[in-house]
């Protein structure tokens, strides 16, 4: 089983959220763990329960620090117990932009509402006197819009006749204490989804000019050039050939530098078994941090060996502007 993402969960009350997603954690199956549990209130009721499950705490108060400093604070801590992730769970403190920056698609979320409606507060008094049929819960990511990430899970909750924001937030709790836990593992689980790491190769290959997509002994593959006399430059691998690896490959310069790289990051390069004898290496996908920039240097220089001269200017010419 790969090995288990680390959460940092901010709270600033009781912690139900934080709750859920940590006894959803204690499952053999799922896959992430809570390193810590942080607070901007040292009396916040949340920390009491991590402690007692034995997870680490950090506490601080905000009250007389400048922002920049309190998240600075925060972060520190979250840092220090290695989360891969921070989540939201009740946190009433907007973030430092360069914050939200620096953790960019790994900082979640929730909002007691079907965002895009009713950010911001007061949502179950919204909903109601706006006649909706259902409130709900969304998970999104944390961007420096308040409430403006990508939605990456929603959970409806049905409205009753006469009923009051009170009501309607105590149901749509219980709604959030399902959805947080499952949208959370469904995120840090992607790493290892072969369809989510394809989607993303594929993007960033098919930006490049004169570039299509076929499939090559069962593996999607893309070529530069025409359809005709197209040459290949990357294959997506999905452990084939006997590989434990999701992975890139892509051209090196040769075998000097595959076998330096190989034996220097064998975290995350490899030789293909059919493939490395050409001078092609896997760049490994399924693990943690993937530098997807990285990624498309590598995808750009395999392509600059084997595309027509007319598209390498072109892309040259595209990146002066």
């Amino acid at each position: 089983m790969p090995e288990k993402a680390k959460v940092a969960v901010f709270i600033s009350g009781k912690g139900t959220n934080m709750a859920a997603l940590l006894y959803a954690s204690r499952a053999d199956s799922c896959p992430y763990e809570i390193v810590l549990v942080a607070a901007n209130d040292p009396d916040a009721e949340g920390l009491k329960l991590a402690a007692a499950e034995g997870v680490a705490t950090f506490a601080l108060s905000h009250r007389g620090m400048a922002r920049a400093a309190h998240d600075a604070a925060m972060e520190e801590a979250a840092l220090g117990a290695g989360a891969d992730y921070i989540v939201l769970a009740g946190y009433m403190r907007i973030l430092d932009s360069a914050f939200v920056k620096r953790w960019a698609g790994r900082m979640l979320n929730i909002h007691p509402s079907l965002l895009p409606k009713y950010p911001g507060l007061d949502t179950h008094k919204r909903a109601i006197e706006a006649g909706d049929s259902h409130g709900g819960a969304t998970v999104h990511l944390v961007t420096e819009e308040l409430d403006a990430g990508q939605a990456l899970g929603r959970i409806e909750v049905a409205i009753w006749p006469g009923d009051t924001p009170e009501k309607l937030a105590n149901r749509v709790r219980v709604a959030e204490h399902q959805l947080y836990p499952r949208v959370l593992a469904e995120y840090v689980s992607r790493g290892n989804d072969p369809d989510h790491l394809l989607a993303k190769v594929r993007e960033l290959a098919l930006v490049l000019p004169e570039t299509h997509e076929r499939e090559s002994h069962g593996s999607p593959g893309w070529r530069a050039g025409s359809e005709k006399s197209g040459k290949y430059f990357a294959y997506f691998n999905d452990q084939h050939h006997g590989s434990e690896h999701i992975a890139l490959l892509v051209k090196t310069s040769g075998m000097d530098e595959l076998l330096d790289l190989v034996e220097n990051r064998p975290d995350a390069y490899f030789k293909p078994a059919y493939y490395g004898a050409s001078g092609w290496i896997g760049v490994i996908l399924n693990r943690p941090g993937v530098d997807w920039s990285h990624v498309a240097e590598w995808l750009e220089r395999s392509w600059r060996q084997v595309a027509p001269k007319k598209a390498t200017k072109l892309l040259d010419a595209a990146d002066e502007f």
